[in-house]
């Protein structure tokens, strides 16, 4: 009997492909509605895609430094990650925030930390993504305020905040709030944005986590956009006009390792997008119609085990993004399976980034796999698959619905397991772990976290919090308590609070004493 070979979606391969494998001719060009091949006529002809590099670990000092020296290195955007106290709500002298004080991330409880976290990069130039979630509305505010002091107003404000909370509650984990009160914090921002901060983009709708946690190419475009078709919901249950906010919505995905369905995955999700938009909100901008996308390689397709090979998996799957027509790439580095990454391992990332743009050739023609039997096959089924999960998704009540159901966390459990049987069975090699090992590996010198900056990092609290007017905290927080009891835009009030240095965990105790806590459903 012949093996049947198929993608990790569990797509058929066929052994060869024709013209008659086709069901429709992609005619349109680049620029042109659906944008299958791409957004913009000339794509990296005429720009190269934005260069980002995650960072941010330990002090609000460290992680300054770090962004000066990548940079230095070219890098063309900042990219923040914060530590899971900051994401929880809990500043750094929080009982819970013991041993996690800048692990995972840089620790940011103040609008001193912020500023020393920024201090000498004029945030009129760089453009700056935040993975933050729970308490994006906060991080903002402090983005906001260190800009002012510096003499940049919002309207010149250019960056990110991820801001997607119901992926957490699907894959991630790191919410506070109740889905009604976070879905309402997410569409003040939203709101907020559209004429206050016009050049940012105040959510990026994310599958990269549903996709690290074990869904498929299809499940993540579905799973994603039907949380994309919440948030814009909640816009336009406020009053919101399509075509003032939709324009600044973004989105972020992962690539991993199976090449061409990576390919076909983002050349089918833009005109999946498109045609929600158009079809189903009846947006006119073609500006609103567009699938604004950072792409992230696979943390997941990293091995502790010889991580040199790892070098080959981030420059296979940026390769992919690239032809796919991402408009904003990280690059993983060799270590992170073990560490976060060191300085050099870092500039190793960037620098695949620069060959790829700078040496390959594949940014001289727009769409160069346009054309590939094979590859428009994929990206016609795949659009076929997530319209069909869309349409069930929607004949449960939406993604809010489904998520409390627990069926995205089911059908990503399922696709985990699959994926972990055939890793542990042989059926699927994954290099120097089940093939091809080595006796004499050798761990890589890390980068280490020095305990010292936890101690450091709760004695500038300490002081901060000890030289603060608490007439005026306690006035500022107060104001924003009696507002989340009513339909305010909290924003505003945010913002307020931040200036009169209230700490990010104030301002989130605040909020939880009003909208409660989440707790999660357990199922087996």
């Amino acid at each position: 009997m012949a093996e049947t070979f198929k993608t990790d979606s569990n797509i058929t391969v066929k052994r060869e492909y024709k013209k008659a494998d086709l069901k429709r001719k992609v005619e349109e060009s680049a620029g042109k509605y659906p944008y299958t091949r791409g957004l913009y006529p000339n794509m990296y002809r005429e720009r190269f895609w934005t260069m980002r590099q995650y960072s941010g670990f330990g002090s609000a000092d460290e992680t300054n430094k770090r962004f000066k020296f990548l940079l230095d290195h070219g890098q063309t955007g900042l990219s923040l990650a914060f530590d899971l106290p900051t994401q929880t709500g809990r500043d750094s002298d929080d009982i819970q925030s013991e041993g996690e004080v800048g692990r995972t991330g840089v620790a940011i409880s103040s609008i001193k930390d912020m500023m020393t976290c920024f201090d000498g990069i004029p945030l009129d130039k760089v453009s700056t993504s935040m993975t933050i979630n729970s308490t994006a509305s906060t991080l903002l505010s402090l983005y906001i305020t260190v800009a002012e002091a510096q003499g940049v107003t919002p309207a010149q404000l250019r960056g990110t905040t991820q801001n997607d909370i119901l992926k957490e509650y699907v894959a991630r984990n790191t919410y506070i709030y109740p889905p009604k009160p976070s879905m309402r914090l997410i569409g003040d921002m939203i709101e907020y944005c559209s004429t206050k901060v016009p050049q940012w983009y105040p959510v990026s709708i994310s599958g990269y986590h549903m996709r690290e946690a074990g869904s498929n190419a299809i499940q993540e475009l579905a799973f994603t956009f039907a949380n994309a078709i919440a948030y814009i919901e909640t816009c336009t249950a406020r009053g919101l006009k399509i075509d003032n906010f939709a324009p600044r919505l973004s989105f972020f995905f992962c690539c991993t390792m199976e090449f061409f369905e990576e390919v076909a995955k983002f050349r089918a999700a833009r005109r999946v997008y498109s045609k929600i938009m158009k079809e189903r909100f009846h947006a006119k901008d073609p500006k609103s119609t567009h699938l604004r996308f950072h792409v992230q390689t696979s943390g997941e397709s990293l091995t502790a085990q010889q991580v040199d090979n790892n070098i080959v998996r981030v420059a296979t799957e940026a390769m992919a993004a690239v032809l796919g027509g991402c408009q904003s790439l990280h690059t993983n580095s060799r270590d992170e399976a073990l560490a976060l990454p060191t300085e050099q391992s870092a500039k190793v990332a960037l620098r695949t980034q620069q060959i790829i743009a700078s040496e390959t050739g594949v940014t001289k023609t727009v769409d160069p796999l346009a054309g590939s039997y094979y590859i428009e096959s994929l990206t016609d089924k795949i659009e076929e698959e997530v319209t069909k999960y869309l349409k069930k998704i929607d004949r449960m009540g939406g993604a809010m619905a489904a998520i409390e159901k627990g069926f995205f966390q089911e059908e990503i459990r399922n696709n985990s397991y699959r994926l972990k049987k055939e890793i542990d069975e042989n059926k699927r090699v994954i290099v120097g772990v089940n093939k091809y090992q080595d006796a004499h590996d050798v761990e890589p010198a890390l980068n280490k976290i020095d305990i010292e900056i936890e101690k450091k990092q709760l004695a500038r609290l300490k002081e901060f919090k000890a030289s603060r007017d608490m007439t005026k905290v306690n006035a500022t927080l107060s104001s924003l308590q009696k507002a989340a009891e009513g339909d305010d835009n909290l924003m505003p009030l945010i913002i307020t609070c931040v200036k009169s240095y209230a700490t990010l965990g104030e301002i989130s105790s605040t909020l939880r004493e009003v909208f409660g806590r989440y707790e999660p459903k357990i199922s087996f």
